[in-house]
């Protein structure tokens, strides 16, 4: 008999603001990193207001983690230190690995809607100083697999055998965009011991046959087992699936910078003081 996985923990989120002035809701963040390794923190944004989300995200740093953008509806424009320059529209998303050190801006445009989210994922103690990458991934690169009554999205890693748009360098994390009809019915397998976490974005699901349903805009961390179970509520789900094996490494945290030590965390911020962040190309002034 298949062991279904079982809750651990559904985490609303806080309603706040960050960048200039961004409205979003942290539904995974800095308390809960114990809980969801290698995942650190997902930052959820739904809104047809420009004035929420329009002073963006301006020139910033990251060390030690890689950030995870992914888009729905809206357009994001982006530029880094490494050169790169681009627009995150609906359907895209951007795999940055900021390593041993980027400085990035992320600034959204208005459109009739801004929904999406930011995933940041921890990267091995052995590779928190990497050269930074930017991986650019189109809503066309992204296969969509059809079954009865669900959509599947592979942005990472793989499902049924079926490659995603991109792949992990360091974490073989598994990024899917689900869609279940109403009443429908999905089942996930992958490694037992995983850690596995589901972001309603729309609709509800129960998560075992005839179970309690959970609203959206909440975010699932689920048990170890062979399986997940999702069943739709009364209207349609859609919703965000991270999946990867955790790290069981500490965690030091600071702002944009995540390392494994106070130390390695202090050196971050005096070389940011003193002009030797980046290691990598030019800073941006």
């Amino acid at each position: 008999m298949t062991a279904y996985r079982k809750i651990k923990k559904i985490t609303r989120g806080i309603r706040t603001q960050d960048g200039a002035g961004v409205k979003l809701v942290r539904v995974v963040g800095y308390n809960d990193t114990g809980d969801y390794d290698p995942f650190l923190m997902l930052d959820a944004f739904d809104s047809e207001n420009p004035e929420d989300y329009t002073k963006g995200f301006p020139w910033h740093p990251h060390r030690g983690i890689e950030t995870i953008t992914y888009l729905i509806e809206g357009e994001i424009e982006h530029g880094d230190s490494l050169g790169n320059k681009g627009v995150i529209g609906g359907g895209d998303a951007q795999w940055m690995t900021a390593g041993s050190g980027i400085i990035h801006q992320e600034m959204p445009q208005a459109a009739p809607r801004m929904l999406g989210a930011q995933l940041w994922l921890n990267l091995p103690a052995a590779d928190k100083m990497a050269d930074p990458q930017y991986g650019d991934i189109k809503k066309a690169d992204i296969p969509v697999i059809a079954e009865d009554g669900v959509r599947v999205h592979v942005i990472s890693g793989s499902y049924k055998g079926r490659d995603g748009a991109f792949q992990g360098r360091y974490i073989p994390a598994t990024y899917l965009d689900v869609e279940v009809a109403a009443g429908a019915g999905w089942v996930l397998e992958g490694r037992p011991g995983d850690t596995l976490f589901v972001y309603l974005v729309s609709g509800s699901a129960a998560f075992e046959p005839g179970g309690r349903l959970v609203a959206d805009h909440q975010a699932v961390l689920f048990e170890p087992g062979d399986a997940l179970y999702v069943e739709a509520g009364a209207g349609d789900l859609r919703s965000l699936l991270l999946t990867a094996p955790p790290l069981d490494e500490p965690v030091a945290w600071g702002g944009p910078i995540v390392m494994n030590t106070r130390d390695e965390l202090n050196q971050a911020f005096r070389e940011l003081d003193e002009g030797s962040f980046i290691r990598v190309g030019e800073a941006r002034e």
